[in-house]
């Protein structure tokens, strides 16, 4: 019987504290936590992978927004779910790459697999009234006033280090591609999923 293990990366394994949520920075970093979760595969285990997003996503949706203000006409606002399925690409991308990368140094033939995971959650969850999930890069006071008055974003001290962007967190239901991820595993494969908790959607009746 093949045991498998959820792992859940979070912001340390995905980016270095202090540097830029650069494209290369993730890389970089990324390549040294693939290394100890390709470890893990080659003793066996199945591996089916959950990570972070509050950087990236918020880098996203800044470029996005910038984007769309030098030239309103061409470019319209990007919702913030269209921003979180982007960060679950760019993200799953890189740990395919590097995971890849080490298993074939170790001898491994596994394939891995990024799925763009949906969440259902409900419409009338209380978390959309008071939103708590950091995202994107920290501000001082006043420019957390401006983002505010300017974009009516929900700006919010995040531990003593400065203001960030908050957005909701609802409590998920289920997963929609459920059925696909197990499949996935049961094949063997490395499955990287819910990436940023998935993109929240609501079932209509």
């Amino acid at each position: 019987t093949v045991n498998t293990l959820k792992i859940a990366l979070g912001g340390n394994a995905l980016q270095e504290a202090g540097k830029p949520a650069t494209a290369e920075a993730q890389l970089e970093v990324v390549e040294k936590t693939s290394a100890y979760i390709a470890d893990i595969i080659e003793k066996g285990y199945s591996v089916v992978l959950a990570h972070g997003n509050g950087p990236q996503v918020g880098m996203i949706a800044n470029a996005m927004t910038e984007l769309t203000r030098s030239d309103p006409e061409k470019y319209i606002p990007c919702p913030l779910s269209v921003c979180g399925a982007m960060s679950q690409g760019y993200i799953g991308y890189h740990l395919q790459q590097a995971i890849s990368d080490e298993m074939a140094r170790n001898g491994v033939n596994k394939s891995v697999a990024t799925v763009i995971t949906q969440v259902v959650v409900d419409m009338d969850d209380p978390a959309f009234k008071n939103p708590s999930k950091p995202i994107g890069s920290f501000y001082t006071e006043e420019q957390a006033r401006r983002l505010a008055a300017e974009r009516g974003y929900v700006m919010k001290e995040d531990a003593g280090r400065g203001y960030r962007r908050m957005v909701p967190s609802p409590r998920p239901l289920r997963i929609v591609e459920d059925a696909i991820i197990r499949t996935l595993i049961e094949a063997g494969h490395v499955v990287i999923s819910c990436g940023g908790g998935g993109v929240p959607v609501v079932q209509e009746k």
